[in-house]
């Protein structure tokens, strides 16, 4: 062996900050234990970092977590999801302001001027002591519904490759990709771009235990929500990798200090304070909430949508509401708790005879979703709880669809507001199948309810609740 690589990675912790100190302390002294041995030590994230779900997360745009990372001297990170739609494109544009590490990504182009963004390279170059040349290549999953609207474009996996590494080629000794794509993605890369040593994983939160093998490359993963940090030892001779070996690390087994719950506790209350400033309403009642009927929570929640999207009917499910809001002063944390969930409002035009089946499926699944637990595509609830509508009824005797008390009329078009979670889950296909669907990307759902209450009970000096 004439020199040793180590990666020590990270990916999807999504501000699941209760891990942070261990990890943190992990990764120092690893770093310092390998480069003591005379190791070339990289750290990296491979993104969603982040995720709006925390306070201190959403009441600084992310900044907080930035500053955290900068804690470990990461050498490289890309970005996921959370971090790409998670913001709007000026919050993302400034995201990284303050970062100590480098942003590689090679597939996400600002729109407007059809170039990689001021906070992020294409490609990382890093030579050992020895003089072995590293290429670090990074890739976000390309959702192409949903970043134009941010105001980016994304490209696909195998047009960024193929132009990447024909670029690069004969430039490197030893090729890593940071890949936020999915597990499955990763090995179709590995199966047709053998000349990846490392390929880095994220997004569909698997966990590698010793890595995969494909063909010539390594797979390596650290599942999801900093519950496992990954440790990459690669040995190389002649400034090539020779041998590979990957396994994980279980965070909660690491070593717990004293002062790690009140550093967990402190992020936490941090956030909720600097929402709690922020005042948003004054509710003259209380809004009561239920995830299995119709509710007053409900009913401002399915007025908000209509008015946010200007139709007359709208759709939302009750486990979306993860809290009531009480009578009085609502703030901001308040409407956090309430619909912590990355989603934004989506409008859905449909003929009559599309909208018949669109609440057809929903009427079949209903008992079902009643109580499912669902994961994912912007959620952060439990279950998914009832259907309920404004402006649509259903008669379960006869079948019929009304809109407004009337019966549906085949070819007239109709509009409807409703979470764009729908889209993306696999219960309601005649939204994607038939529907001219808008995303409203410049709110998220939690704004759009809040806006309206500010909008309907705005806060008066005169307001007193005592």
């Amino acid at each position: 062996m004439d020199e040793q690589l180590v990666i020590l990675h990270t990916n999807d912790i999504h501000s699941h900050l209760e891990n942070w100190p261990r990890l943190r302390r992990f990764l120092k002294t690893q770093k310092h234990a390998y480069e003591q041995a005379g190791a070339t030590v990289l750290t990296l994230d491979i993104g969603d970092a982040m995720d709006r779900v925390h306070p201190l997360t959403e009441a600084t745009n992310g900044q907080a977590n930035i500053t955290l990372l900068n804690q470990v001297d990461y050498d490289g990170v890309t970005i996921g999801n959370n971090e790409g739609l998670g913001n709007t494109k000026e919050q993302l544009d400034h995201l990284y302001d303050e970062a100590h590490f480098d942003v590689i990504l090679g597939n996400l182009l600002d729109a407007k001027t059809g170039s990689l963004p001021d906070w992020a390279i294409s490609h990382k170059f890093v030579k050992t002591a020895a003089g072995t040349r590293i290429l670090l290549l990074g890739l976000t999953a390309p959702y192409s519904m949903t970043y134009p609207l941010v105001g980016f474009q994304p490209v696909e996996v195998e047009v960024a490759l193929d132009q990447l590494l024909a670029t690069y080629a004969g430039q490197y000794d030893c090729l890593i990709l940071l890949s936020h794509l999915g597990l499955d993605v990763d090995r179709r890369i590995a199966n047709h771009y053998p000349q990846f040593d490392l390929i880095v994983g994220a997004h569909t939160h698997h966990l590698l235990i010793e890595g995969e093998q494909v063909n010539q490359t390594m797979l390596a993963a650290a599942g999801k929500y900093g519950q496992y940090v990954g440790t990459v030892e690669m040995n190389l001779a002649d400034h090539h990798s020779v041998a590979v070996t990957a396994r994980v690390t279980k965070t909660a087994t690491l070593a717990e200090k004293a002062e790690d719950r009140a550093e967990i506790d402190r992020y936490e209350q941090r956030g909720e304070t600097l929402l709690d400033r922020q005042l948003v309403a004054a509710l003259p009642h209380a809004l009561n909430g239920s995830w299995e009927s119709n509710s007053p929570l409900m009913v401002q929640g399915l007025a908000s949508l209509k008015d946010d999207a200007g139709t007359d009917a709208a759709i939302l499910n009750g486990g979306l509401f993860l809290t009531d809001l009480p009578r009085g002063i609502v703030t901001r944390k308040d409407i956090h708790e309430l619909l912590p969930h990355a989603m934004h409002v989506m409008k859905v035009t449909l003929t009559g005879a599309d909208l018949y089946r669109l609440i057809r499926e929903m009427e079949k699944n209903r008992q079902f979703l009643m109580r499912f637990p669902i994961k994912g595509m912007g959620f952060r609830g439990q279950l998914f709880g009832a259907l309920c509508y404004d402006g649509i009824s259903y008669n379960p005797q006869n079948r019929v669809v009304s809109w407004h008390g009337e019966p549906l009329v085949a070819k007239r078009q109709y509009t409807v507001a409703m979470p764009d979670h729908y889209l993306f889950i696999p219960f309601f296909p005649t939204i994607e199948i038939a529907g001219q669907n808008t995303i409203l990307y410049d709110k998220l759902l939690r704004t759009v309810f809040g806006d309206y209450l500010a909008k309907h009970d705005p806060i008066r000096e005169a307001d007193n609740f005592g």
